[in-house]
């Protein structure tokens, strides 16, 4: 710990009235003693992290304190942090920063510092707790046919103007490939690692759609997408996917539960000219029917649920004609990790995804070879990819913030925009969190 002269540190003007558990201040038994376990675990944390943690009466904390450049935490009222923090863990942490008690110049890169060391940074004796602290997934939220068009909804029926601001012109919302590192096409039976795109070789924002063009190709090589192919793609988006299927001369039937996505992905099809070769449903991947010869699905397996993996690849497996092949892009967590959080009620769930849950490369092993005739037969990781992916959005959105406004999206609602994207590119920073294109194929059958 170190002192320094008190900072005016300005406090962000955020009108919260619209946001009820921002407005609600921590009270009762659970936030002081909540309180006095998160201050004193908190600075023992950061005295093991290189961050600096700057306090408005000048103190500052944190394993790089004394260290010129290293990413700053400013806590402007630590007091509401720190018991944000003792009643509501990582969701209060999330909250803290949407109601302005603190902030950080480079987001991204203070968090990645913390995502780092996830698994360690809560003491072995207060882990064991978690099922007693941490809030449990509300029911409703549970992707049962019932709820899962609600907890698509939320997300991707915001607005299409919303994300239109920060996506590239593909519409594309999952990790792009940068073309200047990609590596040739599959081979059986291996993992391949993406070498991470050099800081002075990165592409401007305008080669994002190129590099996402690159992605699409990639999985539709996989898929072996070509003339007269039957393709199924579970979880729409905008479009993209279809239309580059369609360009290659495949028919397509692309599912989604978003009004919003079907509207838009229809809209640009027909412009595209693919209106015949392409249909989009509004339907849930369980009840299409069909076989198809090649089944695409790009970051939809982490709004299953862990409880829905079985279903999913069982789905893809009954599906999928004679011969034919699987290509999904899939955002994967440590499998350790992925067993101790199951059950926890995140801040992104509160927020973004409600319903979702990253699986491991060890869990989607398992339920294919267990449940399924598929079998993994190539990986390509490429996080790296991904975080890049996120600075470029976390940009553009932040450059949209008068036009975002206009929208009706209040600052709260930006700041948490801010902290969701840069989050994430702090998984992928840290190498806590990988997205991977994964192909699977049917097992050999002996004659």
């Amino acid at each position: 710990m170190s002192t320094l002269a008190p900072q005016p540190f300005p406090l962000p003007h955020i009108d919260t009235t619209r946001w009820p558990d921002l407005v609600r201040h921590p009270s009762g038994l659970k936030r002081r003693v909540g309180s006095r376990i998160a201050e004193r675990l908190f600075r023992q944390i950061v005295q093991h992290l290189a961050v600096r943690v700057e306090y408005p009466d000048g103190t500052v904390r944190g394993g790089a304190a004394d260290v010129p450049g290293a990413p700053v935490m400013i806590l402007h009222r630590p007091d509401v942090f720190i018991a944000r923090l003792g009643t509501d863990g990582l969701i209060g942490f999330g909250e803290s920063y949407m109601a302005g008690d603190w902030s950080a110049p480079e987001l991204g890169e203070l968090l990645a510092v913390f995502a780092a060391r996830m698994g360690t940074l809560v003491p072995e004796p207060l882990q064991r707790l978690r099922a007693v602290y941490v809030a449990r997934h509300p029911s409703r939220e549970k992707n049962t046919t019932k709820n899962t068009r609600s907890n698509i909804s939320r997300h991707y029926d915001l607005s299409n103007d919303l994300f239109e601001r920060f996506l590239d012109p593909t519409m594309s919302y999952s990790s792009a490939l940068f073309e200047s590192d990609r590596l040739p096409g599959p081979s059986v039976a291996r993992e391949r690692t993406e070498v991470a795109p050099s800081p002075a070789q990165a592409p401007v924002f305008a080669g994002l759609a190129r590099a996402q063009q690159a992605k699409i190709d990639r999985l539709l090589d996989l898929a072996g997408v070509g003339e007269g192919t039957r393709v199924l793609e579970i979880g729409t988006g905008w479009g993209e996917l279809a239309v580059r299927a369609a360009g290659r001369g495949a028919t397509v039937r692309t599912v989604t539960l978003s009004t919003e996505q079907q509207s838009l992905a229809r809209e640009r099809i027909a412009a595209a000219g693919f209106a015949d070769a392409v249909s989009v449903d509004l339907l849930d991947y369980r009840a299409v029917d069909g076989q198809y010869d090649a089944i695409v699905s790009v970051e939809m397996i982490e709004a299953v649920g862990h409880e829905y993996w079985r279903t999913y690849f069982e789905t893809i497996d009954r599906l999928l004609a004679p011969g034919g092949k699987v290509a999904i892009q899939a955002i994967t967590m440590p499998h350790d990790r992925m067993l101790a959080t199951k059950q926890t009620y995140t801040w992104v769930h509160k927020y973004i995804f409600p319903g979702g849950f990253l699986p491991s490369t060890e869990a989607i092993l398992d339920v294919t070879q267990n449940h399924t005739s598929l079998r993994v037969v190539d990986r390509l990781s490429m996080g790296q990819h991904y975080a890049q992916t996120l600075r470029l959005w976390d940009e553009q959105f932040a450059g949209q913030s008068a036009a975002i406004t206009g929208l009706g999206f209040d600052s709260v609602f930006q700041r948490m925009w801010h902290f969701y994207l840069e989050y994430s590119r702090a998984g992928f920073l840290s190498g806590y969190i990988d997205v991977q294109q994964i192909l699977l194929d049917r097992e050999a059958v002996p004659s």
